[in-house]
């Protein structure tokens, strides 16, 4: 902690989180000096930096701006040991997002930093757009789009035929894997829909909007469609497999709006070309972005595919910012810190 009038603070924002955001609501929290710095996301990629994941690529940019800074407030930047380093009246770094994956850990803790994040920042809007991506596998909303508003043409109608038509959510059993923020909002939603909704997640105790069940491939055999919610770990690294798929009654449906790595897609790619699922919603992927030629892109009649958008929303980068900017007040007046990892 140091006084109030002599912190100096540099907001790296992006285009989604605006450095201007942070400033804002810096003013409600602190008095601070703030240097603002605009990174490339999501306009360019993030990927592997050094030896930190899903980061900008702008160590030097960083290390710059934090000449003189004891606060870093970032959701991109990559934090790694190569920028501490360089930056030794660094003091606390807040990251606008879920999890400091952009930062080496083990380096700030040598270095005496603490490293904060905002969890929940984007519950709801993931939420959303799950429902949003199962809606639009279900009924074929953009392929029917593509072919009257692209193509000019009323063939999409076709879906309306019984062997085309899609599958409506009302007494649609729905098996949720993982029920954290987003799974249980997505429950939430789906239980007013009318769907049977089912959920399996071993780290979650007490009541759950559904039918709790203690085995994945159970949960799998009674789904017509799935929905994956689980947190990334090597535990959960490629839980949904050939074998898996496999489990799903003929004609399932799979959305993935979690993290690309929990699906083998190799495995779905077979299912949906062989016809055994009818339809996938992927929103992220194993490897980002998309390549070009990836086997995913010439499905289009059974897959929707978004470019990792489910955390959007001016809402959720506005609270980013505010629960960064809190975090930064209380470190300023001595306060516990409340998202803290280090």
């Amino acid at each position: 902690m140091t006084s109030a009038s002599s912190v100096r603070v540099v907001a790296a924002g992006d285009h989604f989180v605006l450095p201007s955001l942070i400033t804002e609501a810096l003013a409600h929290e602190a008095l601070c000096e703030v240097a603002e710095l605009t990174l490339g996301w999501p306009l360019e990629p993030f990927g592997p930096v050094a030896e930190v994941r899903e980061a900008s690529d702008a160590e030097d940019e960083l290390i710059d701006a934090l000449a003189d800074a004891e606060v870093l407030v970032t959701q991109m930047g990559p934090v790694t040991a190569r920028v501490l380093d360089a930056c030794p009246r660094l003091r606390l770094v807040v990251v606008c997002r879920g999890g400091p994956v952009n930062v080496n850990l083990d380096a700030a803790r040598t270095h005496d930093v603490r490293v904060c994040f905002a969890p929940g920042r984007n519950a709801a809007a993931t939420a959303e757009f799950t429902v949003g991506l199962l809606l639009a596998a279900l009924r074929r909303i953009p392929q029917a789009h593509d072919l009257l508003a692209r193509q000019g043409s009323w063939a999409g109608a076709a879906y309306y035929t019984y062997e085309h038509s899609g599958l409506e959510l009302e007494d649609l059993p729905v098996g949720l894997v993982g029920y954290g923020a987003v799974g249980s909002r997505v429950a939430r939603v789906l239980c007013a829909f009318g769907a049977r909704v089912m959920v399996y997640d071993p780290y979650v105790r007490g009541e759950v909007h559904g039918l709790r069940l203690d085995s994945l491939d159970e949960l799998l055999r009674r789904s017509r469609v799935i929905t994956l919610h689980a947190r990334l770990t090597d535990e959960t690294r490629g839980l949904i497999g050939a074998r898996e798929l496999a489990l799903l009654p003929p004609g399932a449906v799979v959305v993935n709006a979690a993290r690309g790595p929990l699906l083998d897609e190799d495995a779905l790619c077979d299912a949906l070309e062989s016809g055994r699922l009818s339809a996938a919603a992927l929103d992220t992927y194993a490897v980002e972005p998309l390549p070009a030629d990836a086997r995913l892109t010439g499905l289009a009649e059974r897959v929707v595919l978004t470019p990792h958008l489910g955390g959007s929303g001016r809402a959720v980068a506005e609270k980013a910012a505010r629960i960064a900017a809190a975090e930064v007040g209380r470190w300023v007046r001595g306060e516990p810190l409340a998202h803290c990892l280090t």
